[in-house]
This record gives structure tokens, sequence and C-alpha cells, in this order.
């Protein structure tokens, strides 16, 4: 899952909030470095990945995006759950109520900007002023979503054929992720519980 379901999945804890936003950029022992609160949501961070990434749910998702991207397929698919998320009206009424939940989980992150590791620290500023948790519900945004994947990654240079899939698939998609959230969302609620309680 990516930026969006990692927010909402901190259920408006502000050091959870903050440890499941940068977690992908903390590694190894320096974790141990964070106050409990933040090193509890880089470790359900990884929980819900893993959860994720074992689900039969995005197991069949990914096999949408294989054949072109083999080993990056599950990263297409993290881009495209964010989509799901951002349009399921179950969890966001409206695109308005969307704003205000990117609205919110900037402001909850800004005043800790400090304890960001160096990368999340430079690309923090983009994120807010860009919104890239509202543009994840438009196909634009997952558009430009899928071209900074392909940007970052060493091996992939088309993101074009990604954007391609997603169109033809949308409907499928959103289905799958009817299939798979509530799920995610009942996982998360417990493990950041027991998490918050050690």
């Amino acid at each position: 899952m990516n930026y969006l379901a990692h927010a909402y999945l901190s259920f408006n804890d502000p050091q959870v909030l903050v440890g499941n936003m940068i977690s992908d950029h903390v590694k190894g022992k320096a974790q141990y470095a964070y106050a409990p609160g933040i090193l509890a949501g880089i470790k359900l961070h990884r929980a819900i990945d893993d959860f994720t990434d074992q689900h039969p749910v995005t197991k069949e998702m990914m096999q949408i995006f294989r054949p072109a991207y083999r080993l990056y397929a599950g990263a297409f698919v993290d881009i495209v759950y964010d989509y799901c998320l951002a349009n399921d009206t179950t969890q966001f009424k409206t695109g308005h109520e969307l704003f205000l939940f990117s609205q919110q989980t900037y402001a909850l992150l800004q005043p800790q900007v400090a304890v960001f590791p160096a990368k999340f620290q430079g690309m923090f500023p983009y994120m807010a002023s860009q919104n890239w948790l509202y543009n994840y519900r438009l196909t634009h945004g997952i558009q430009k979503s899928f071209a900074g994947l392909v940007h970052r990654a060493s091996f992939l240079s088309d993101s074009e054929t990604a954007f391609k899939l997603f169109l033809e698939n949308e409907a499928y998609f959103q289905r799958q992720h009817q299939l798979f959230f509530h799920s995610v969302k009942t996982f998360a609620t417990h493990t950041m519980a027991e998490l918050l309680k050690k």
C-alpha cells in the first residue's frame, strides 16, 4: 500500500502517522532511535506491507502487471490500492472529505519534520504543496505516480504500459479493493493496538 493507505491506517495518531509515513526510509537499527509511538508506526507500516503482499487478492491483482513489470508488479498494485481507497465512498464519502483528510495529515506531520529521515524531509514539502494524498483520487495522479515509480526504479523505463493496464482494469481493481480493504483495516487496528502496548 502507498502513502494514502498508510496515513489512513494510522488512525489519526500523530506519532504512529510519522512512523507509518517514514518507514521505507528508516533502515536497520536506526528505527530504535525514534520515540516509542513512532517506532510503533514504523513496525505497523511493515506489518501492513507484509499482510498486503501475502493476501490472495493482492497476488491476483499483481498478475495484471507481472508480464510487463515482473518483480515491480506489487509496487504498481500499491499505487492502485491508494487510488481505490481515495475513491471508496465507504471510507471517504466525498472528494471534499478526502481533501480535508489530506490537509489534516499534513498538519499532523508538519510539527514533526525535524525527526524525519533526510529523504522524507526533502520530499514532504512537495507531498503537501502538490497534495499527493488527494491526487491518488485522480487518474492523472495515478499516471504521475506510475511515472515516478519507473523513474526511481533501476530496471524500468516505461510507465505508459502500466497506466494502460490500470485504465483497462479499473473496474476489476475497484472490486478487488472491496474484497481486501476491510481485512487490512481490521488487521491494522489490532496490530496498532498491540504495538502501542509495548
